[in-house]
C-alpha cells in the first residue's frame, strides 16, 4: 500500500501552520504581558476574589478567566496565576464591574411609613439605625424618602457610588406607586412629562401610568429622576390628585419585587454590577 507525503498536495495536516503558530505566540505573549501589567506578587489569585464576591466556585471562576471574560485594570487576564490587590485594583466581568473590596457593603431596605431617613433622630423618630444594629459598619442611605413614603432606600459604605446615584447629571429613574384621591384627568399624564410648576421650579416625569381606578381613588405609576424634597406628592397634589399612600418600587436597576416591608438584603453581584454601570464605574 503506497502511503501518502505528509508534505504533498490533498494532504490536510493536523499540524498548526507557521501563520497559526505565530498568531498563537502573539496571543500568548499578550496575554502573558497584561497579567505581568496587573499581577501583584503579594496579592490574592484572581480566581478566589472573583469566588469571594460571589461569582460561583473557584473552579467556574478560572473559567471566566480562561474564556477571557475577566478584566483587571482594563486588561483582559487569561492567567490563572494572576495576583491582584482586591482593595485597590477594580474588576471587571463581561464588561460589568465586581466589587472586590471586602469592606464594601451595598443594602436594600424596605422602608415602612413613620422611619426617618437618618441614622438617628433627634425627635426620637423611629429611624434606620433601628433596623440596622447588627452592622458594624458606618453606613450612609443614598438620598432619602419622607417619614411617610414607603419603598426602597439603597444604603451602601461606597461614598463614590453614593455620591453619582444621587448626581443630577447620571439622571438615574426612581418608580412610584401612589394611592390617590379623586378621578385622574385624562390630561394628568401629558401635563406631568410637559412639566408642572411648583415653588422651587419646573418639575417633570418621565413617564406616567394609570393602573386602576374606582370612584374618587385610582393607583397610579409614575417614573422620575428629579430627587427635589417631597417631589412627587407635590407634582401629584398639584394636578388635584392628593396623595394617600406613597411607595417607591425601583431605584435604577434594583427593584423592591417581593422584599418584605421593614426588611434589609445584601444587593447580589449583579445588581451591584448594574447600578455601577449605570453611573460610569
Amino acid at each position: 500500500m503506497t502511503r501518502s507525503n505528509p508534505r504533498g498536495p490533498g494532504h490536510r495536516s493536523n499540524r498548526p501552520t507557521r501563520r497559526q503558530r505565530s498568531h498563537a505566540q502573539r496571543t500568548a505573549q499578550q496575554n502573558a504581558s497584561a497579567a505581568n501589567a496587573v499581577h501583584q506578587p503579594d496579592g490574592v489569585r484572581l480566581q478566589k476574589v472573583l469566588a469571594d464576591a460571589g461569582l460561583g466556585s473557584r473552579r467556574a471562576c478560572e473559567q471566566l478567566i480562561a474564556d477571557a471574560r475577566v478584566e483587571v485594570d482594563g486588561q483582559i487576564v487569561t492567567e490563572l496565576g494572576t495576583r491582584i490587590d482586591p482593595e485597590t485594583q477594580t474588576v471587571h466581568v463581561d464588561s460589568m464591574r465586581i466589587v472586590t473590596a471586602p469592606d464594601r457593603v451595598y443594602l436594600a431596605f424596605n422602608k415602612p411609613a413613620g422611619v426617618v431617613s437618618t441614622m438617628d433622630d433627634p425627635d426620637g423618630r423611629p429611624s434606620l439605625a433601628e433596623y440596622l444594629r447588627d452592622r458594624p459598619e458606618r453606613l450612609f442611605h443614598v438620598g432619602r424618602l419622607d417619614a411617610e413614603t414607603e419603598g426602597l432606600l439603597l444604603i451602601t459604605n461606597d461614598g463614590e457610588l453614593s455620591n453619582r446615584l444621587t448626581h443630577p447629571s447620571y439622571e438615574i429613574p426612581k418608580t412610584y406607586l401612589a394611592q390617590v384621591r379623586g378621578a385622574v384627568a385624562k390630561d394628568v399624564g401629558a401635563r406631568l412629562r410637559e412639566g408642572i410648576e411648583l415653588d422651587d421650579g419646573i418639575a417633570r416625569v418621565d413617564s406616567f401610568k394609570l393602573i386602576d381606578s374606582t370612584p374618587g381613588r385610582a393607583l397610579v405609576e409614575l417614573v422620575l429622576h428629579e430627587g427635589r424634597n417631597r417631589i412627587v406628592r407635590r407634582l401629584l397634589d398639584a394636578v388635584g390628585n392628593p396623595v394617600d399612600r406613597l411607595v417607591r418600587t425601583h431605584f435604577g436597576p434594583i427593584a423592591l419585587a417581593e422584599q418584605r416591608q421593614g426588611k434589609v438584603r445584601d444587593l447580589r453581584p449583579d445588581e451591584i454590577g448594574e447600578l455601577m454601570q449605570a453611573v460610569g464605574l
